[in-house]
């Protein structure tokens, strides 16, 4: 496929372009800063834009098969709109009615509206605003929240999928995953007709790593169609009380979906 990887200079997108050529696809890296990617492979396709600024994201999408979606903000609840939840609606759009396989990375923890670091940031209600774009849109998707990134221990790789968003401690303890096998996740989740509409924590336990990710994704639920938040999530972020411009957006996703349905 022809893949476009959205937050490609980040730890985890630099990760996610090597897999995904390792797995045979042709890879377009979406950065903001030309000069930040000299780490890529040579065999990536750079394209420049800003997810802040949808002029800057004009047929980014064009010829694309998937996006993988890795990208996040620095600080800050403007930040945390802007490109959390701004980035992923900005290349939504530009896709318009066309169809493409879509991996969300998101986080752990993601429904956990109380802590301190979401009264600070706002990041886990923008990173979930984001996955409720997602399932809107009328896209095939697969979301993933993973653990803490490169906590886990030697021996701590036999991978588990996780669903309802339960672990919210806010520390290593809600679970540790290595920031390569949230890579190849991500990259596998593509091409798997078993992944498909399914969202899940990713953690990591003491044991060797899987190599067949199938039957991981086939214990999965899928997200119930037409729902926007994932299966057994936590109902405490209400549509009627989510800012005007939250609701125009998932309005207009769900207007072009029943243009291009599931």
């Amino acid at each position: 496929m022809n893949v476009l990887v959205v937050g490609a200079t980040g730890s985890i997108g630099r990760l996610v372009v090597a897999e995904a050529i390792h797995e045979g696809h042709t890879v377009h890296a979406l950065v903001r800063d030309p000069s930040k990617a000299k780490r890529l492979p040579p065999s990536s396709a750079l394209v420049v834009g800003d997810l802040s600024k949808p002029a800057s994201l004009t047929k980014v999408t064009e010829g694309i098969d998937a996006i993988v979606f890795t990208h996040g903000a620095n600080g800050g609840k403007a930040a945390s709109e802007n490109v959390d939840y701004g980035g992923v609606r900005n290349v939504l759009n530009d896709l318009g009615a066309r169809q493409v396989r879509i991996a969300l990375m998101t986080a752990i923890g993601v429904t956990n509206r109380a802590g301190s670091y979401n009264h600070e940031t706002e990041v886990h209600d923008w990173k979930r605003r984001a996955e409720r774009l997602v399932r809107a849109s009328g896209q095939p998707y697969t979301i993933v929240r993973p653990g803490w990134f490169d906590y886990n221990a030697p021996d701590e790789h036999r991978l588990v999928l996780l669903q309802g968003d339960r672990r919210q401690a806010g520390d290593s303890s809600d679970g540790v995953i290595a920031r390569r096998q949230i890579a190849e996740i991500l990259v596998r989740s593509l091409s798997s007709d078993q992944a498909q509409r399914k969202t899940f924590e990713l953690v990591a336990e003491h044991g060797p790593a899987q190599e067949d990710f199938d039957p991981l994704f086939a214990r999965l639920e899928p997200d119930p169609v037409g729902a926007l938040d994932g299966v057994h999530d936590i109902a405490n972020q209400a549509l009627a009380e989510e800012p005007e411009r939250v609701r125009t957006d998932l309005n207009a996703m769900q207007a072009r979906k029943t243009r291009n349905p599931q």
